[in-house]
């Protein structure tokens, strides 16, 4: 099977860290060259220590969701004669508590609005289908508990 990597990287600088004070802004690097500034989410650990403007776990964890489905869609689309223009996924994550009480990602919504071209159009209910075969194909939703729902909508 495949691996994929990706690196996690933080420096306490002269921060003093044991009085919790500290930045967890940190660098995520991916093993094709990109690099992405990463940080806690600010509704978790509040600015200065946390950074606003970076990708944080959720988002990340979120948009991995997204991607994958999109990317599966897109195959399967061209595969089924249906040229796609634009995809255009607004994903939406729900946090909620588990059994346990602990916090956790309970649902993601994802959200496609896809334009398409040619003299092949699909029908909502083929629309439908073409989300259902990539959510079945994806990767990162057969790697998780959390619900995912697919509410799809055309240009």
């Amino acid at each position: 099977m495949a691996q994929h990597q990706a690196e996690v990287i933080w420096r306490r600088g002269d921060q003093d860290f044991l009085d919790r004070r500290y930045s967890r802004k940190h660098l995520l690097k991916f093993d094709g060259g990109a690099e992405v500034a990463g940080s806690s989410a600010p509704q978790v650990v509040p600015p200065p220590y946390s950074d606003p403007a970076a990708v944080d776990p959720e988002e990340a964890f979120i948009s991995s969701l997204s991607s994958c489905h999109m990317l599966w869609f897109l195959d399967i689309a061209a595969r089924a004669g249906f040229r796609v223009d634009e995809y255009h996924d607004v994903a939406v994550g729900e946090m909620g508590k588990n059994e346990a009480g602990k916090a956790w990602v309970s649902r993601v919504t994802l959200q496609p609005r896809t334009v398409f071209s040619g003299d092949r159009l699909p029908t909502p209910e083929q629309l439908d289908q073409l989300h259902h075969a990539a959510h079945a194909e994806c990767f990162i939703a057969h790697s998780v508990k959390t619900e995912v729902l697919c509410r799809p909508s055309l240009g």
